[in-house]
């Protein structure tokens, strides 16, 4: 945990405040807690790196500790958080464990926008799981966000019918972007480097079926490859993030 992330309820504020720096007390339990005590093992008066879900970033002092809770005096200044990629990551959706890491690494690099798509290949049963839900989700993006030391949530968007979304919604958000379909097809040209708003759509492993490419096709994308190898996903993800930007 590089980053501490509190969320902006938990912050009971204190006093006035200038343009600058606000200050405020925070209490944490749990997860947070118990890796302050065990890694930071931090003491009363050491300072730790602190960040408010979608807001600045500061230090926290310690105040108190007790058996199962420590208290920060938080200081939060106007500083940016990193830059994000100028990507929007379209993700057939993977095996809900493998989701999990592809959501913080994703985060932790930077991508600030997902879309999770049905896919012929993608199993029924896949919607059904419980790290689909809002909370599961947003515990795997608050990871890569302190891994990254950032403080944006990304968004996480659910599409459960891969036509549809290709046809009324992809022409919109494709307009003005670079739309990329990776796909283990040897006669695809390889990934280059961009720096433009881009798409990026990633199948199951194996890649979509051809006649998804084909509709991916019809809208603008470009069908690009990483070689003959056939990568896991969560493989396949950092290193086209990596290899574009």
């Amino acid at each position: 945990m590089n980053l501490i992330l509190l969320h902006p309820n938990e912050l009971i504020w204190k006093g006035d405040s200038d343009s600058r720096i606000e200050s405020a007390e925070a209490v944490l339990k749990g997860r947070r807690f118990l890796h302050i005590q065990s890694v930071h093992k931090a003491e009363i008066g050491d300072l730790l790196r602190v960040g408010v879900i979608n807001g600045s970033t500061g230090t926290g002092a310690v105040k108190h500790i007790d058996s199962n809770s420590i208290t920060l005096n938080v200081m939060l200044h106007q500083h940016e958080p990193p830059p994000p990629l100028p990507v929007t990551l379209i993700l057939a959706l993977p095996r809900p464990k493998m989701l999990r890491r592809i959501l913080q690494s994703a985060t932790s690099m930077g991508v600030k926008k997902i879309i999770l798509l049905n896919s012929y290949k993608v199993e029924k049963s896949f919607w059904q799981s419980p790290y689909l839900e809002p909370t599961s989700i947003d515990e795997q993006l608050i990871l890569g966000l302190e891994q990254a030391v950032d403080t944006v949530m990304p968004e996480v968007i659910q599409r459960k019918r891969f036509k549809p979304f290709v046809e009324d919604e992809l022409p919109e958000l494709a307009k003005e972007k670079r739309c990329i379909v990776a796909h283990p097809d040897q006669q695809a040209r390889f990934c280059s480097t961009s720096h433009s708003e881009t798409l990026l759509a990633i199948g199951p492993e194996g890649g979509f079926i051809p006649y998804e490419v084909e509709k991916l096709n019809n809208v603008g994308f470009e069908t690009v490859t990483l070689g003959q190898r056939i990568l896991k996903v969560e493989t396949a993800v950092p290193v086209l993030l990596s290899k574009l930007f």
